[in-house]
């Protein structure tokens, strides 16, 4: 299983994620996502299994960004990608790291 949360920044929402590989099935990774955020309540109420070895390439559209483009409004949300990486630690398509963007304004 690989976990992730998620902060997505001056909005305060901390989102949650589970990923867990089904044992017996290679391209099914399960997800329980957590958040206050109305919107990614959505996203998360669409995705609670999806198939790693579409998620990981933009060739085919991942399933993630197809729910995200229907259920949340601001395009630079984090959460997707953070799900993204969840799946792939927990489909061993990665390794697990922390993934940081820092912003600052002069």
């Amino acid at each position: 299983m690989a976990r992730a949360e998620i902060n997505s920044g001056i909005c305060g929402f901390i989102t949650q994620v589970e990923a867990r590989a089904d044992p017996d099935n290679p391209r099914c990774v399960y997800l329980t996502i957590e958040s206050e955020c109305k919107a990614v309540q959505r996203l998360a109420a669409q995705l609670t299994q999806v198939d790693p070895f579409k998620e990981f390439s933009y060739r085919g559209a991942p399933q993630v960004l197809q729910s995200a483009l229907q259920c949340l409004s601001h395009a630079a949300c984090p959460v997707p990608s953070g799900i993204i990486k969840a799946v792939e630690v927990a489909a061993n398509l990665a390794l697990p790291a922390d993934v940081t963007i820092k912003l600052s304004k002069d």
